[in-house]
Parts: structure tokens; sequence; C-alpha cells
């Protein structure tokens, strides 16, 4: 059954994946914790500014060698919730596995629209690419990865076509992971999650990234959770078959807020996966 078919009442549980978790905080403690001792115990320069306003700050984990590849990390919550510092629970692993790991925040909705948030993540893209060099980082080396309203917001950096009005190369971004994104955003238009976005018709068409052109050339991992939804794991599975993506994979257990942990777990299929399109591999066994 395609969404057009759904009631309001169906399109209402479909994209609220809270509804199939007993209790939502339990996992948005979880992120908190490891991201708090992630930042515990590696080095990190923190609040770093891309942008000009308060939010458009990022939180910086070098790699023990210079000039390491450097891996972008989007939160979720619907675009309106979270933000970088519940974002480094996965610094370790790529730490350890030799990149850097970049914290990124963004403005939430509903201060702005949709277009600014996709604005400042590409703008964040910019400015690693100008700047990364002299925290430890290497600008031709730059992957994303992201998670429900990241995962979204990683397909827009992958999508051709607003790279060259910020003057970086059209494969600034080598490669992503997009993790239980949302590739269509007309649906939502008849959700009450738009009451915060407020999107109108257009807006939902020009940011959605099942409709853009992708960059082909770019390396793209899409995964999501067991326990989704059917209009969820729908949306995955026709932006990976849009792209051509040899690594769509639903993983086996995990709902749409424990799946990202993955990401910090170098022995996970998609830790694995990540790690592999940087070139990486595994950590030692002990940390080293």
């Amino acid at each position: 059954m395609r969404w057009r078919d759904l009631s309001r009442e169906e399109l209402e549980r479909e994209y609220s994946p809270r509804l199939l978790v007993e209790n939502l905080q339990t996992y948005v403690d979880r992120y908190a914790e490891l991201s708090a001792a992630a930042r515990a115990t590696l080095a990190v320069e923190r609040d770093i500014a891309y942008g000009p306003t308060k939010d458009e700050v990022l939180d910086f984990f070098p790699a023990a060698s210079p000039g390491a590849p450097v891996h972008v990390f989007i939160h979720g919550g619907y675009w309106r919730l979270l933000g970088k510092d519940e974002s480094s629970f996965a610094a370790p692993c790529f730490v350890r596995s030799g990149a850097s790991f970049v914290a990124l925040n963004y403005a939430l909705a509903p201060s702005v629209g949709l277009d600014e948030i996709v604005r400042q993540c590409r703008a964040a893209i910019a400015w690693l690419y100008r700047n990364v060099r002299r925290l430890g980082g290497d600008p031709e080396r730059i992957f994303v990865s992201g998670s429900s309203a990241g995962g979204h917001l990683v397909a827009m950096l992958l999508s051709d076509g607003w790279q060259a009005q910020l003057g970086v190369p059209e494969d600034v971004v080598k490669g992503g992971c997009a993790v239980s994104g949302i590739f269509d955003l007309e649906p939502l238009l008849h959700c009450a999650i738009n009451e915060t976005l407020r999107m109108d018709a257009a807006t939902a068409r020009r940011n959605s990234p099942l409709f853009l052109p992708p960059r082909s050339a770019a390396a793209l991992v899409v995964a999501w959770g067991e326990v989704e939804t059917g209009e969820w794991k729908r949306q995955n599975l026709e932006y990976a078959s849009r792209w051509g993506s040899r690594d769509a994979i639903e993983i086996p257990g995990r709902n749409h807020y424990d799946v990202i942990l993955d990401l910090n777990d170098p022995g996970s299929r998609l830790g694995r996966l990540a790690l592999a399109q940087m070139g990486l591999t595994k950590p030692k066994e002990d940390g080293s």
C-alpha cells in the first residue's frame, strides 16, 4: 500500500517511530551518557563555530595522527530535538580506528525551517573542507553519517547541486551512512510534525532527497532497524534503490533509536561498513 492510500490516522502512526518503543527517553539518555564518556576519555575541541549563529558549532575529536579522514555525525530528533552534546557516542570507534570525528550541531525547528537546517549542514561541510587540515583532518576525505532526521540530512549532503554555490568540489563528501532516514517529505505535510516544521509542498519537495539528483560516485550505506514502521522501511528501500546502493541493510533486533548505536561497534555490520567506506580497519582489541 502506498502512503497516499493511508488515512490521516494511519499516516500519523507510520511516521511516529516512537510508538514502536516503550520509552524514548531511555535512548536519549543513552546517547547523552555515551557521548559524555567519549568527551571524558578522548581529546576534543568543543564548540568550534562554523557559522555566524550560536547553533552553528561543532565538536572535533582529532585522530592520533594528522591527515586522517574525517567522519561527521549528524543527529536525529525529527529536526526539532537533540544536539551535538548527544552526538559523540560513536567517536571512540572512529578515533581508535584512525579517523577524526565531528559531532555536528544545527538550529532546530520551529526556530528555523528545514531550508535553513539543510543550509547549515552544508555550510558546516564547506567550513570543514576549508579548515579541517589545521585541526588534523584531511579535507579530501570527508564522510558523513546520521540517523533519522540526520539520515535525511546525510542524503541532502550527498545530493548534487549545492556544492558550487559554497565553493567546494562536487565530491567534497566522499561517502555516507544514512541510517533510518526519511527521504520523501511529502507525507509529513499530512502529519502533526508539520505543525513544527511548517513546510509547504514546495519546501517538502526541494528537501526530499528521493527526488534530487544523487552523486553516483559517492559511497552510500543505507541502514534501518528491523523494528521500524512499514512506511519508514519503504522510504529507506526506495532511496537505496534510487541510488543503486549495494549496502542497503535491515539490522535485526534494532529499532529506530538503538540502530545508530551500532555505529560505535566496529564488530557490528553497520560499524564495519562505515569503517570500510573510509578505508579503515577496526581497532585493536586493546583499543590502541
